[in-house]
């Protein structure tokens, strides 16, 4: 069975940074494509950032792009997303998810595109 298990949210103040961890279990992280989303208070879900290792691809939206790192580790079967100087815009609840099958890169941020689900991490920014 496919589990995704987020973590690593919390309350930070503006500028500062957090690591989100998504711990898989039922597969090997390097073989499957892995999204990041959040999702803010009436706000769609938003593809945050994407990686697959066996297509050596990664996305992120701008608003991230030269703050937010995603990562995989196959020995730890974890993907993890470094956010550096968040800001209020960054509060959400992120989610990280699973994509079965091997998407192509302009398909990484559609939620559609992902199978699998964990549950959501609360990051909050204080201002």
């Amino acid at each position: 069975e496919v589990q995704l298990q987020a973590s690593g949210g919390g309350l930070v103040q503006a500028g500062g940074s957090l690591r989100l961890s998504c711990a898989v279990s039922g597969l090997t992280v390097d073989d499957y494509t892995f999204g990041w989303f959040r999702q803010a208070p009436g706000k769609e879900r938003e593809g945050v950032s994407c990686i697959s290792r066996s297509e050596n691809s990664t996305y992120y939206t701008d608003s991230v792009k030269g703050r937010f790192t995603i990562s995989s580790d196959n020995a730890k079967n974890t993907v993890y997303l470094q956010m550096n100087s968040l800001t209020s815009e960054d509060t959400a609840v992120y989610y990280c998810a699973l994509a079965a099958s091997r998407p192509i890169v302009s398909m990484f941020p559609d939620p559609g595109t992902y199978d699998y689900w964990g549950q959501g991490t609360q990051v909050t920014v204080s201002s």
